[in-house]
């Protein structure tokens, strides 16, 4: 499968981003949207991203574009740095998809490329590339250190002292400088599972097994919370005492509240309780991926804040922390939601604690992989007439259909089943939302175990 865009960057297989492709798109890219005062690169901790990296790099310089080659960091602290300098900022990561693969992330100086943006990249590509004069390279080291200063400023030293926090380092990019500010914050850190082998983490569908590690070593060494990343950085991973995961869009709605936000853009997956706990202005939902947030968000304005049932979160205006100014940055963040709720969770008596004055949605999500994406849309387009017997399955009716982003199904007993082909791999998405954590997982289970015998039957009828 050729690369493309899909909810969030160009991914595909890292065989297929060959240098000439890479350089195809760097190009494209700095043609239509343009470098500012340069570009800014950075990649994450696969073994195909040092590779990609030279060849975004060798491709902006002889597009006579002078480069700042960043190394190895987060997606957020490359895209803080690269705003900062007034510069464009190409990220090479495949985020939370398997190690056979990667991508690009493309930002402009004023920040991440719209779907408007994408399409005038693919228009662009076949254009060749002008003789002009080789842009210079330099190296910056500090752009983590910026990272973690924005957090340290806002939330201050003291801001998680007493706590004892894991770290579950596993491969990401961002695991010494999320110690490096867990740390900071006046936490007592403990590092687990750090791995020289890339891991793909997905913050939406973390493995029982993972879950069950955290658990353990939560409780032997008496922490009060574990908290990780995906694998470049820009969304968060946080569970309690006992090794429980807090959904991303939870993470999201009380780091909302935290940084004084009145307007909120989510997209349609995240769970019902931010539209009824009344602490918002206004709640707009977008179809999946922070491009439309980001769209969103541009729309509602103000003090205005964006988040995904992922956990990434998007500050759209400049904050003010418990001590000190936050500034804005309108690209997913995985720093700021685990050191707003953490510290938020310090005053309320834990992280549980926190979670339990929420309103009680709960949400869960897995997901069919190896699912080509046409096999997917045909799933879906089937099930458009069967949506009753579905249902029926799961002794359910469906009283609202919602087609901004594949089939969202709310049901007569306030439960809702969403399913959609990912933007991003070949993958079915399944997503859940009930009224307690037991009936949610119960629900997906169900659905989990249908679907797959459905659309297995359905990958035989089209291989024929």
């Amino acid at each position: 499968m050729a690369p493309k865009f899909g909810t969030s960057g160009l991914r595909g297989l890292a065989d297929n981003l060959t240098s000439d492709l890479v350089a195809r798109y760097t190009r494209a890219f700095l043609k239509v949207c343009g470098s500012g005062t340069g570009v800014y690169v950075a990649r994450d901790l696969r073994d195909s991203s040092r590779r990609i990296s030279e060849a975004v790099i060798l491709a902006a310089r002889g597009a006579g574009v002078d480069v700042t080659d960043c190394g190895e960091v987060p997606t957020p602290a490359l895209a803080l740095a690269a705003m900062g300098a007034g510069a464009a900022s190409i990220m090479v990561t495949g985020s939370h998809i398997p190690a056979d693969r990667n991508g690009l992330k493309f930002y402009r100086p004023d920040g991440e490329i719209s779907k408007a943006d994408e399409a005038a990249i693919l228009a662009a590509l076949e254009c060749p590339a002008a003789a002009v004069a080789k842009g210079a390279v330099a190296e910056r080291h500090d752009v983590g250190a910026q990272w973690v200063a924005r957090n340290l400023r806002a939330f201050g030293a003291e801001a998680l002292a007493g706590l004892r926090v894991g770290i579950w380092s596993h491969s990401a990019v961002s695991r010494d400088l999320l110690i490096e500010a867990i740390a900071s914050l006046g936490a007592r850190v403990t590092e687990i599972g750090r791995s020289d082998i890339f891991i793909p983490v997905d913050t939406e569908a973390v493995p029982q097994s993972v879950l069950d590690m955290v658990s353990v070593a939560a409780q032997r060494e008496g922490l009060d919370a574990v908290v990780s990343t995906d694998g470049d950085g820009d969304r968060p991973l946080l569970m309690d005492a006992s090794g429980r995961q807090v959904a991303g869009d939870v993470l999201g709605q009380i780091t909302a509240r935290s940084v004084g936000a009145a307007n909120v853009v989510t997209p349609v997956n995240s769970n019902s309780g931010v539209d009824s706990c009344g602490a918002f202005s206004r709640v707009l939902r977008t179809r999946i991926g922070s491009p439309y947030v980001i769209a969103g968000m541009a729309e509602l304005g103000g003090k205005v804040v964006g988040y995904e049932a992922n956990g990434g979160f998007l500050l759209g205006f400049d904050a003010q922390g418990p001590v000190g100014p936050l500034a804005a940055l309108a690209t997913r963040d995985s720093l700021l939601p685990i050191v707003a709720v953490l510290a938020e969770a310090r005053r309320a008596g834990g992280v549980a604690a926190l979670v339990a004055q929420e309103p009680g949605r709960f949400t869960a999500a897995s997901r069919l992989q190896d699912v080509p994406p046409e096999v997917a849309r045909a799933f879906l387009a089937g099930l458009e007439g069967r949506l009753d017997a579905l249902l029926a399955t799961f002794d359910r009716a469906c009283v609202a259909l919602d087609r901004t982003d594949g089939l969202r199904m709310t049901c007569d007993d306030g439960s809702i089943l969403h399913l959609r082909s990912s933007g991003n791999a070949p993958e079915f998405r399944i997503y859940v939302e009930a009224g307690s954590d037991t009936e949610a997982a119960s629900l997906l289970q169900r659905a989990q175990a249908v679907l797959s015998h459905n659309m297995h039957g359905l990958q035989i009828t089209e291989t024929r």
